[in-house]
């Protein structure tokens, strides 16, 4: 290609865009990996965390269909720290539809009874009212895909996650009784079919096994209320610690890797972390990661 066309083509590509954008777009490699954002207003931190690894345009483009994934699993309000905050959820379907998306959807294969799941989280009206399609979770719509992991070698997948143009992780980050912490990784049995109880025996290598197959565009996780006991339905107030803070990042991994920090942990502590980073599907070493913190007024 010629440089006159390719500077055609190169302007046609970036119209519409602000400043900010296209920086961003050139500046990428120099972009931190995790950005770490705290703050009182849990929609601000959220957006300025996506605004700092290069704005949702970096990862959403006009008319794709991008898929949501919170934790809304379990029958208990936002403040009880068992769901995805409901504000972080409502913010990033709003960038992604500001951002062109044709369509975001939200869904989770629940624990409890997911008529009273999606209400008591807050995510459904929170999604519903800038414009996001909720949708309980359809046992058709489950695929046996292929993983050839180390314990799973296929499992039944929702196909809406698999099939979407853009797939948005949004977990919270909580105590796990046998995962010692459920985060990032391990949010991506909510869209497990099956038997999931089946994988408890070798959860850690089921989890990294799953990484294998789902790589998530962007991965955002909830620290705005923390469950540091009794986890992961939790329940008493007593066992929530407020951190007003959301950590976003590419590899979910490192995210993860981030959050065990939060519980005075390690990413190695966390055996899929430890196992993920061993087979190259992320990192786990946050020395070696370029980390961004922020702090709001």
């Amino acid at each position: 290609m010629k440089r006159r066309d390719f500077l055609k083509l190169t302007i046609y590509g970036l119209v519409g865009l602000s400043i900010n954008d296209v920086i961003a777009i050139v500046n990428t490699k120099e972009l931190p990996e995790l950005v770490v954002v705290e703050g009182p207003s849990h929609s601000k931190i959220t957006e300025e965390a996506i605004d700092a690894l290069g704005g949702i345009r970096r990862f959403i483009s006009k008319g794709d269909v991008v898929v949501v994934k919170p934790n809304m699993a379990w029958d208990r309000r936002p403040e009880q720290a068992a769901n995805t905050n409901p504000e972080v959820v409502q913010t990033v379907v709003r960038l992604c539809y500001e951002a062109g998306a044709k369509k975001v959807k939200v869904f989770d294969r629940t624990v409890n009874d997911p008529r009273r799941s999606y209400v008591q989280s807050g995510i459904m009206e929170a999604v519903k009212k800038v414009g996001g399609e909720v949708s309980y979770v359809d046992d058709r719509k489950f695929k046996e895909v292929t993983i050839n992991g180390e314990v799973l070698k296929a499992w039944p997948l929702y196909i809406e996650a698999l099939e979407a143009d853009k797939l948005i992780n949004i977990p919270i980050a909580k105590h796990h009784s046998l995962a010692k912490l459920t985060m990032a990784m391990k949010n991506w049995m909510g869209i497990m079919g099956g038997s999931r109880s089946q994988i408890h025996q070798k959860l850690n290598e089921s989890l990294a096994d799953l990484a294998i197959v789902i790589k998530p565009t962007l991965t955002i996780l909830d620290a705005t209320r923390i469950l540091i006991r009794n986890g992961p339905q939790g329940g008493d107030l007593e066992d929530v610690r407020v951190l007003n803070t959301v950590i976003a990042g590419i590899d979910q991994v490192a995210v993860d890797s981030f959050g065990a920090t939060l519980f005075g942990m390690r990413g190695e502590d966390l055996g899929y972390v430890r196992i993920a980073h061993m087979r190259g599907l992320g990192n786990m070493d946050l020395s070696k990661i370029r980390i961004k913190r922020i702090r709001l007024q």
